[in-house]
Protein backbone atom coordinates (compact mmCIF):
# COMPACT_ATOMS: atom_id res chain seq x y z
CA UNK A 1 0.00 0.00 0.00
CA UNK A 2 0.95 3.66 -0.61
CA UNK A 3 1.77 6.44 1.57
CA UNK A 4 -2.06 8.05 2.44
CA UNK A 5 -2.58 8.96 5.63
CA UNK A 6 -1.72 9.13 9.12
CA UNK A 7 -3.86 7.24 12.13
CA UNK A 8 -4.62 8.11 15.22
CA UNK A 9 -6.61 5.08 17.04
CA UNK A 10 -7.95 5.57 20.15
CA UNK A 11 -8.44 1.57 21.18
CA UNK A 12 -10.92 -0.61 22.58
CA UNK A 13 -8.08 -2.49 24.38
CA UNK A 14 -4.56 -2.44 25.65
CA UNK A 15 -1.97 -3.55 23.32
CA UNK A 16 0.45 -4.00 25.91
CA UNK A 17 -1.28 -6.76 27.82
CA UNK A 18 -4.77 -7.85 26.06
CA UNK A 19 -5.01 -10.09 23.02
CA UNK A 20 -3.95 -8.69 20.07
CA UNK A 21 -6.13 -10.48 17.44
CA UNK A 22 -8.50 -7.25 17.80
CA UNK A 23 -9.78 -5.74 14.95
CA UNK A 24 -8.44 -2.07 16.01
CA UNK A 25 -5.32 -3.54 16.32
CA UNK A 26 -5.03 -5.49 13.33
CA UNK A 27 -6.12 -2.69 10.92
CA UNK A 28 -3.50 -0.13 12.13
CA UNK A 29 -1.19 -2.93 11.95
CA UNK A 30 -2.12 -2.57 8.00
CA UNK A 31 -2.39 1.13 8.44
CA UNK A 32 1.09 1.84 9.70
CA UNK A 33 2.40 1.33 6.11
CA UNK A 34 0.22 3.96 4.93
CA UNK A 35 2.08 6.82 7.62
CA UNK A 36 2.48 7.28 11.03
CA UNK A 37 0.29 5.42 12.71
CA UNK A 38 -0.15 5.66 16.86
CA UNK A 39 -2.44 3.19 18.97
CA UNK A 40 -4.09 5.25 21.99
CA UNK A 41 -4.73 2.31 24.65
CA UNK A 42 -8.05 1.89 25.70
CA UNK A 43 -9.13 5.16 28.02
CA UNK A 44 -10.45 4.28 31.48
CA UNK A 45 -14.34 3.79 31.16
CA UNK A 46 -15.21 2.01 33.95
CA UNK A 47 -16.52 2.92 37.16
CA UNK A 48 -14.06 2.02 39.78
CA UNK A 49 -15.45 -0.81 41.74
CA UNK A 50 -13.11 -1.40 45.32
CA UNK A 51 -15.69 -4.51 46.06
CA UNK A 52 -13.41 -6.17 43.60
CA UNK A 53 -10.80 -6.41 45.79
CA UNK A 54 -7.27 -7.99 44.64
CA UNK A 55 -8.87 -7.98 40.85
CA UNK A 56 -9.33 -3.65 41.61
CA UNK A 57 -5.79 -3.68 42.55
CA UNK A 58 -4.43 -5.91 39.56
CA UNK A 59 -6.10 -3.58 37.45
CA UNK A 60 -4.76 -0.48 38.66
CA UNK A 61 -1.30 -1.98 38.56
CA UNK A 62 -1.54 -3.29 35.52
CA UNK A 63 -2.69 0.46 34.09
CA UNK A 64 0.00 2.10 35.74
CA UNK A 65 2.61 -0.02 34.04
CA UNK A 66 1.19 0.28 30.54
CA UNK A 67 0.97 4.21 31.42
CA UNK A 68 4.89 4.51 32.63
CA UNK A 69 5.76 2.74 29.48
CA UNK A 70 5.11 6.20 27.50
CA UNK A 71 5.12 6.61 24.07
CA UNK A 72 6.55 3.47 22.42
CA UNK A 73 6.87 1.82 19.02
CA UNK A 74 5.69 -1.63 18.88
CA UNK A 75 6.76 -4.42 16.63
CA UNK A 76 3.62 -4.11 14.51
CA UNK A 77 4.82 -1.02 12.84
CA UNK A 78 2.71 1.25 14.66
CA UNK A 79 3.56 3.27 17.96
CA UNK A 80 1.73 2.72 21.47
CA UNK A 81 0.65 5.06 24.16
CA UNK A 82 -1.39 5.11 27.32
CA UNK A 83 -2.56 8.34 28.54
CA UNK A 84 -3.42 8.65 32.19
CA UNK A 85 -6.88 9.18 32.36
CA UNK A 86 -9.80 9.06 34.91
CA UNK A 87 -12.24 7.20 35.64
CA UNK A 88 -14.64 9.95 35.54
CA UNK A 89 -17.31 9.81 32.74
CA UNK A 90 -20.52 10.22 34.71
CA UNK A 91 -19.00 13.29 36.94
CA UNK A 92 -20.17 16.39 35.08
CA UNK A 93 -17.18 19.05 36.12
CA UNK A 94 -14.58 16.03 36.23
CA UNK A 95 -15.39 15.10 32.88
CA UNK A 96 -13.89 18.50 31.69
CA UNK A 97 -10.76 17.69 33.50
CA UNK A 98 -10.03 14.35 32.22
CA UNK A 99 -10.64 15.86 28.64
CA UNK A 100 -8.06 18.60 29.27
CA UNK A 101 -5.41 16.22 30.42
CA UNK A 102 -6.18 13.96 27.64
CA UNK A 103 -6.23 16.42 25.25
CA UNK A 104 -2.83 17.99 26.70
CA UNK A 105 -1.11 14.23 26.51
CA UNK A 106 -2.11 13.80 23.03
CA UNK A 107 -1.28 17.18 21.87
CA UNK A 108 2.23 16.60 23.19
CA UNK A 109 2.87 13.07 21.54
CA UNK A 110 1.19 13.87 18.38
CA UNK A 111 3.90 17.12 17.86
CA UNK A 112 6.31 15.01 18.91
CA UNK A 113 5.47 12.29 15.88
CA UNK A 114 4.81 15.17 13.46
CA UNK A 115 0.84 13.96 13.02
CA UNK A 116 -0.71 17.08 11.92
CA UNK A 117 -4.11 16.15 10.21
CA UNK A 118 -4.73 12.20 10.99
CA UNK A 119 -7.59 10.03 10.43
CA UNK A 120 -9.21 9.50 13.98
CA UNK A 121 -10.63 6.17 14.84
CA UNK A 122 -12.23 5.74 17.46
CA UNK A 123 -12.70 1.97 19.22
CA UNK A 124 -13.45 3.36 22.77
CA UNK A 125 -16.33 5.46 23.22
CA UNK A 126 -14.96 6.91 26.45
CA UNK A 127 -12.62 9.06 23.82
CA UNK A 128 -15.16 10.51 22.29
CA UNK A 129 -15.36 14.19 23.71
CA UNK A 130 -11.32 14.41 23.47
CA UNK A 131 -11.46 12.67 19.76
CA UNK A 132 -14.42 14.76 18.05
CA UNK A 133 -12.65 18.41 18.76
CA UNK A 134 -9.29 17.10 17.36
CA UNK A 135 -8.26 18.42 13.82
CA UNK A 136 -8.57 15.84 11.58
CA UNK A 137 -9.00 14.79 8.29
CA UNK A 138 -11.57 12.06 8.51
CA UNK A 139 -13.26 10.47 11.95
CA UNK A 140 -14.23 6.73 12.02
CA UNK A 141 -16.05 5.55 15.00
CA UNK A 142 -15.82 1.34 15.30
CA UNK A 143 -18.78 0.20 16.46
CA UNK A 144 -17.92 -3.24 17.61
CA UNK A 145 -19.37 -3.58 20.80
CA UNK A 146 -23.12 -2.43 22.70
CA UNK A 147 -20.52 -0.65 24.96
CA UNK A 148 -23.28 0.88 26.69
CA UNK A 149 -24.12 -2.54 28.30
CA UNK A 150 -20.38 -3.16 29.58
CA UNK A 151 -20.01 -4.46 32.99
CA UNK A 152 -18.92 -1.68 35.29
CA UNK A 153 -19.96 1.55 32.92
CA UNK A 154 -22.36 4.12 33.20
CA UNK A 155 -24.87 2.99 30.93
CA UNK A 156 -26.36 6.41 29.93
CA UNK A 157 -22.60 8.18 29.50
CA UNK A 158 -21.48 5.64 27.48
CA UNK A 159 -25.08 5.70 25.41
CA UNK A 160 -24.94 9.76 25.13
CA UNK A 161 -20.74 9.05 23.83
CA UNK A 162 -22.19 6.13 21.01
CA UNK A 163 -24.88 8.83 19.48
CA UNK A 164 -22.70 11.79 19.29
CA UNK A 165 -19.60 9.45 17.69
CA UNK A 166 -22.98 8.74 14.74
CA UNK A 167 -23.55 11.97 14.46
CA UNK A 168 -19.94 13.63 13.90
CA UNK A 169 -17.91 10.60 12.54
CA UNK A 170 -17.75 10.92 9.06
CA UNK A 171 -17.88 6.83 8.63
CA UNK A 172 -19.06 4.11 11.06
CA UNK A 173 -18.35 1.32 10.74
CA UNK A 174 -19.72 -1.92 12.20
CA UNK A 175 -18.83 -5.48 12.57
CA UNK A 176 -22.37 -6.84 13.19
CA UNK A 177 -25.07 -6.50 10.36
CA UNK A 178 -28.13 -6.84 12.60
CA UNK A 179 -27.00 -4.05 14.71
CA UNK A 180 -25.73 -2.34 11.36
CA UNK A 181 -29.62 -2.22 10.12
CA UNK A 182 -31.00 -1.61 13.40
CA UNK A 183 -28.30 2.18 13.95
CA UNK A 184 -27.29 3.23 10.31
CA UNK A 185 -30.27 5.93 10.02
CA UNK A 186 -28.23 7.50 13.15
CA UNK A 187 -25.13 7.86 10.95
CA UNK A 188 -23.79 9.94 8.53
CA UNK A 189 -22.47 7.39 6.69
CA UNK A 190 -22.23 3.73 7.59
CA UNK A 191 -21.01 0.57 6.39
CA UNK A 192 -20.92 -3.48 7.39
CA UNK A 193 -17.35 -4.86 7.67
CA UNK A 194 -17.50 -8.23 8.77
CA UNK A 195 -14.15 -8.74 10.96
CA UNK A 196 -11.29 -10.08 8.92
CA UNK A 197 -8.81 -13.29 9.80
CA UNK A 198 -4.98 -13.43 9.85
CA UNK A 199 -5.50 -16.16 7.66
CA UNK A 200 -1.98 -17.78 6.68
CA UNK A 201 -1.06 -17.83 10.48
CA UNK A 202 -3.73 -20.07 11.48
CA UNK A 203 -4.09 -22.15 8.39
CA UNK A 204 -0.36 -22.87 8.02
CA UNK A 205 -0.06 -23.67 12.15
CA UNK A 206 -0.20 -27.43 11.26
CA UNK A 207 2.82 -27.14 9.30
CA UNK A 208 5.17 -26.96 12.10
CA UNK A 209 4.52 -30.03 14.14
CA UNK A 210 5.90 -29.18 17.51
CA UNK A 211 2.74 -28.75 20.38
CA UNK A 212 3.35 -26.25 22.77
CA UNK A 213 4.68 -28.15 26.27
CA UNK A 214 1.96 -27.63 28.57
CA UNK A 215 -0.67 -28.98 26.04
CA UNK A 216 1.73 -32.18 24.90
CA UNK A 217 0.57 -34.75 27.61
CA UNK A 218 -3.23 -33.79 27.48
CA UNK A 219 -5.05 -37.06 26.37
CA UNK A 220 -7.29 -36.34 23.48
CA UNK A 221 -9.88 -35.66 22.13
CA UNK A 222 -9.33 -32.41 23.39
CA UNK A 223 -12.46 -29.82 23.07
CA UNK A 224 -10.69 -26.23 23.06
CA UNK A 225 -11.59 -22.79 23.66
CA UNK A 226 -9.27 -19.92 23.92
CA UNK A 227 -9.84 -16.31 24.54
CA UNK A 228 -11.15 -14.18 27.49
CA UNK A 229 -13.21 -15.53 30.23
CA UNK A 230 -16.01 -12.65 31.14
CA UNK A 231 -19.14 -12.64 33.27
CA UNK A 232 -21.19 -11.24 30.40
CA UNK A 233 -19.82 -13.35 27.50
CA UNK A 234 -18.58 -17.01 28.39
CA UNK A 235 -21.60 -19.04 29.97
CA UNK A 236 -19.74 -21.07 32.78
CA UNK A 237 -22.81 -22.94 33.95
CA UNK A 238 -23.22 -24.37 30.61
CA UNK A 239 -19.83 -25.22 30.03
CA UNK A 240 -19.70 -27.19 33.63
CA UNK A 241 -22.66 -29.22 32.68
CA UNK A 242 -21.07 -30.13 29.23
CA UNK A 243 -17.28 -30.68 30.81
CA UNK A 244 -19.85 -33.63 33.44
CA UNK A 245 -21.59 -34.63 30.41
CA UNK A 246 -18.47 -35.65 28.98
CA UNK A 247 -15.75 -36.93 31.26
CA UNK A 248 -13.67 -38.96 28.88
CA UNK A 249 -13.40 -35.74 26.85
CA UNK A 250 -10.42 -33.33 27.60
CA UNK A 251 -11.49 -29.64 27.91
CA UNK A 252 -8.94 -26.83 27.23
CA UNK A 253 -8.82 -23.52 28.18
CA UNK A 254 -6.69 -21.05 26.96
CA UNK A 255 -6.98 -17.91 28.22
CA UNK A 256 -7.03 -15.44 31.72
CA UNK A 257 -9.73 -17.36 33.66
CA UNK A 258 -12.10 -15.82 36.24
CA UNK A 259 -13.24 -15.98 39.54
CA UNK A 260 -16.11 -17.82 37.73
CA UNK A 261 -14.28 -20.59 36.94
CA UNK A 262 -13.49 -22.27 40.18
CA UNK A 263 -15.83 -24.55 39.22
CA UNK A 264 -14.29 -26.05 36.61
CA UNK A 265 -11.05 -26.43 38.10
CA UNK A 266 -12.70 -28.59 40.18
CA UNK A 267 -13.16 -30.94 37.29
CA UNK A 268 -11.04 -33.96 36.27
CA UNK A 269 -10.69 -33.51 32.88
CA UNK A 270 -10.51 -29.53 32.76
CA UNK A 271 -6.80 -27.66 32.08
CA UNK A 272 -6.80 -24.20 32.10
CA UNK A 273 -3.77 -22.61 30.78
CA UNK A 274 -3.92 -19.37 30.80
CA UNK A 275 -3.22 -16.11 29.13
CA UNK A 276 -0.88 -16.77 25.93
CA UNK A 277 0.84 -14.41 23.60
CA UNK A 278 -1.14 -13.90 20.30
CA UNK A 279 1.16 -15.33 17.70
CA UNK A 280 1.49 -18.67 20.42
CA UNK A 281 -2.57 -19.00 19.75
CA UNK A 282 -2.94 -20.92 16.69
CA UNK A 283 -0.54 -23.42 17.97
CA UNK A 284 -2.48 -24.24 20.65
CA UNK A 285 -5.89 -24.00 18.48
CA UNK A 286 -4.31 -26.62 15.87
CA UNK A 287 -4.14 -29.04 18.79
CA UNK A 288 -8.16 -28.94 19.30
CA UNK A 289 -9.90 -32.16 17.69
CA UNK A 290 -12.94 -29.50 18.59
CA UNK A 291 -13.19 -25.73 19.04
CA UNK A 292 -15.92 -24.32 20.78
CA UNK A 293 -17.79 -20.83 21.56
CA UNK A 294 -20.06 -21.45 24.64
CA UNK A 295 -21.44 -18.12 24.65
CA UNK A 296 -24.49 -16.37 27.22
CA UNK A 297 -27.68 -15.08 25.65
CA UNK A 298 -28.14 -11.89 26.01
CA UNK A 299 -28.26 -8.33 24.02
CA UNK A 300 -24.17 -8.49 24.41
CA UNK A 301 -23.45 -11.18 21.91
CA UNK A 302 -26.41 -10.72 20.14
CA UNK A 303 -24.65 -7.95 18.75
CA UNK A 304 -20.91 -9.37 19.04
CA UNK A 305 -18.58 -11.12 15.83
CA UNK A 306 -16.37 -13.08 17.43
CA UNK A 307 -12.95 -12.89 15.82
CA UNK A 308 -12.48 -16.57 17.23
CA UNK A 309 -14.85 -18.61 14.70
CA UNK A 310 -12.47 -17.19 11.38
CA UNK A 311 -9.80 -18.22 13.50
CA UNK A 312 -11.40 -21.70 14.34
CA UNK A 313 -12.70 -22.26 10.70
CA UNK A 314 -8.99 -21.52 9.38
CA UNK A 315 -7.61 -23.71 11.57
CA UNK A 316 -9.72 -26.27 9.62
CA UNK A 317 -11.16 -27.16 13.16
CA UNK A 318 -15.38 -28.19 13.42
CA UNK A 319 -16.61 -25.59 15.92
CA UNK A 320 -19.86 -25.87 18.20
CA UNK A 321 -21.53 -22.84 19.45
CA UNK A 322 -24.20 -21.17 20.81
CA UNK A 323 -26.38 -19.27 18.72
CA UNK A 324 -25.69 -15.15 18.12
CA UNK A 325 -26.83 -13.44 15.26
CA UNK A 326 -23.71 -13.95 12.95
CA UNK A 327 -23.30 -17.02 13.41
CA UNK A 328 -26.00 -17.79 10.70
CA UNK A 329 -23.75 -17.22 7.54
CA UNK A 330 -21.64 -20.28 8.81
CA UNK A 331 -24.32 -22.68 9.52
CA UNK A 332 -23.03 -25.12 7.13
CA UNK A 333 -19.49 -25.64 8.60
CA UNK A 334 -20.33 -25.20 12.25
CA UNK A 335 -22.62 -26.86 14.52
CA UNK A 336 -24.52 -24.89 17.23
CA UNK A 337 -26.45 -25.74 19.76
CA UNK A 338 -28.45 -24.47 23.25
CA UNK A 339 -28.84 -26.80 25.71
CA UNK A 340 -25.54 -28.65 27.65
CA UNK A 341 -27.26 -31.82 26.06
CA UNK A 342 -27.40 -30.67 23.02
CA UNK A 343 -23.83 -28.91 23.25
CA UNK A 344 -21.97 -32.60 24.24
CA UNK A 345 -23.93 -33.96 21.36
CA UNK A 346 -22.83 -31.67 19.10
CA UNK A 347 -19.22 -32.21 20.26
CA UNK A 348 -19.96 -36.00 19.86
CA UNK A 349 -20.89 -35.42 16.49
CA UNK A 350 -18.53 -32.97 15.17
CA UNK A 351 -15.46 -35.96 16.33
CA UNK A 352 -17.41 -38.43 14.52
CA UNK A 353 -17.85 -36.32 11.63
CA UNK A 354 -14.36 -34.71 11.17
CA UNK A 355 -12.31 -35.72 8.00
CA UNK A 356 -10.07 -34.10 5.76
CA UNK A 357 -13.44 -32.95 3.26
CA UNK A 358 -14.63 -30.85 6.69
CA UNK A 359 -11.52 -29.35 7.28
CA UNK A 360 -11.37 -27.58 2.96
CA UNK A 361 -14.51 -26.88 3.28
CA UNK A 362 -14.15 -25.11 6.53
CA UNK A 363 -11.15 -23.53 5.46
CA UNK A 364 -12.55 -22.16 2.43
CA UNK A 365 -15.26 -20.32 3.87
CA UNK A 366 -12.71 -17.96 5.35
CA UNK A 367 -9.91 -17.73 3.05
CA UNK A 368 -10.99 -14.43 1.60
CA UNK A 369 -11.75 -13.10 4.29
CA UNK A 370 -8.50 -11.68 5.48
CA UNK A 371 -7.38 -8.47 6.92
CA UNK A 372 -5.55 -7.14 3.79
CA UNK A 373 -9.03 -7.45 2.12
CA UNK A 374 -10.55 -5.78 4.81
CA UNK A 375 -8.29 -3.18 4.72
CA UNK A 376 -8.76 -2.28 0.94
CA UNK A 377 -12.13 -2.21 1.30
CA UNK A 378 -11.40 0.35 4.26
CA UNK A 379 -9.33 2.66 1.95
CA UNK A 380 -12.00 2.55 -0.80
CA UNK A 381 -14.63 3.65 1.66
CA UNK A 382 -12.85 6.28 3.31
CA UNK A 383 -11.11 7.70 -0.28
CA UNK A 384 -15.20 7.99 -1.13
CA UNK A 385 -15.98 9.24 2.54
CA UNK A 386 -16.41 12.94 2.32
CA UNK A 387 -14.83 14.72 6.08
CA UNK A 388 -17.74 16.86 7.68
Amino acid sequence: MQRKFDVICFGGEDWWYHNRGHIDMQLMRRFSRTGTTVYINSIVMQKPNLGEGRKFVRKVVRKAKSIFTGLKKSDAGFWVYSPFSLPVHHIGGLRMLNELILRLQLRLITWKLGVRNPVIWIACPAACDVAVKMKHKKLVYQRTDRFEEYPGVDEETIRQYDHKLKKHADLTVFVNEVLYEQERHQCQKAIYLDHGVDYEMFASAHEDTNRPEDIIDIPRPIIGFYGGFAKHTTDIGLLEKVVDLLPEKSFVFVGQPSSECAGLRTRKNVWILGQKPYEQIPHYGKCFDVAIMPWKQNRWIQACNPIKLKEYLALGKPVVSTPFTELKKYLDVVYEATSPADFAQAIEKALAEDDSEGVLSRQSKVIDATWDCKVKTLLNELSLTRSS
